[in-house]
């Protein structure tokens, strides 16, 4: 684990936890970079705002409903009941604690760490090759269709100009460098499983890549790579990630719920909307710091096996 001593001065208080999971995180995204990634994707469309050709400058894109429609772990969680990893048990309560938080629209201490017991709970003893083999599966499945076009053309204008571009998500780093590789971006920062001899322990390192823990993520990536945060862009969709839009001199609102939309118009960021008619109506539905999206993607697989019945 590298020394705080990367870290440079920050603007926001950070508990240690979340500097853990940052540097964490940077670690596992720099890792996964070494090995060969897929041919990109072609360029969907031009963007409608320049890029400076500047190699110290670096851009950090949210995947949930910034890159990609919905969540993914709602999608790697439809593919894992697929493929039995769950029991209706465990189904119907992370159906309950979704549903609990999306009534009460705050998160109780409680419920969360329950959640994020139960989804480690599900990893355990599996092996990460057994996961990333999967995720590659569930990414053709329920993933690759689902990618936000005007976003993807955001990120490879980065590309063009010879930048780095990193997916930065509360989703498992494996997850989130499997969507990475097959989009053609440099990698991604995401939340950490600890394992031992390729075994997951069912335990994190640090706290779950969500919120503050996500910019000191991009703090710690850039003091390692020498990107100068001032030069950076960050795309989001939510008010969550603010401290990670803060952080650089270039932050994109991207499908912006609503809080995000009334900061960003105040501090005058730039904004785009992908959605359109009914679905940018539906903004800010919540969804629980690390784990939210995994209950929430449980949730739809006991919909769908109530269909199934």
């Amino acid at each position: 684990m590298a020394a705080l001593g990367w870290l440079t001065p920050r603007k926001r208080s950070a508990t240690a936890r979340s500097v853990l999971a940052g540097e964490a995180a940077a670690e596992a995204g720099l890792k996964s970079t070494q090995e060969t990634p897929e041919p990109r994707e072609p360029r969907e469309e031009t963007p409608e705002f320049p890029v400076v050709g500047d190699a110290r400058a670096a851009a950090f894109f949210d995947l949930d409903n910034t890159v990609m429609q919905g969540a993914a772990l709602f999608h790697f969680g439809r593919g894992l009941y697929k493929r039995k990893f769950f029991q209706r048990r465990e189904l119907a309560r992370f159906a309950w604690q979704q549903a609990w938080f999306r009534v009460a629209g705050v998160e109780d201490p409680e419920h969360m760490q329950d959640a994020r017991d139960s989804a480690l709970s599900i990893v355990k003893g599996h092996r990460v090759a057994e996961l990333m083999s999967i995720g590659e599966e569930i990414y053709d499945e329920y993933m690759a269709d689902r990618i936000w076009p005007g976003t993807r053309a955001l990120a490879q204008a980065h590309l063009d100009a010879g930048q780095q571009v990193w997916l930065v998500t509360a989703a498992p780093v494996e997850t989130a460098t499997i969507i990475a590789r097959r989009l053609g971006l440099t990698g991604a920062l995401g939340t950490v499983a600890e394992s031992v001899d390729g075994v997951y322990t069912g335990k994190l390192v640090g706290e779950p890549l969500h919120g503050p823990a996500k910019a000191e993520a991009v703090r710690a990536l850039a003091a390692r790579e020498g990107f100068d945060l001032d030069r950076c862009a960050a795309y989001s969709d939510s008010h969550n990630d603010i401290p990670m839009l803060s952080l650089v001199g270039h932050p994109y609102a991207i499908n912006p719920d609503t809080k995000l939309r009334k900061h960003a118009r105040r501090l005058d960021w730039r904004l785009r909307d992908y959605r359109t008619g009914r679905k940018a109506a539906k903004v800010g539905i919540p969804a629980a710091a690390g784990v939210g999206a995994l209950a929430g993607g449980t949730a739809a697989a006991v919909a769908l096996h109530r269909r199934r019945r």
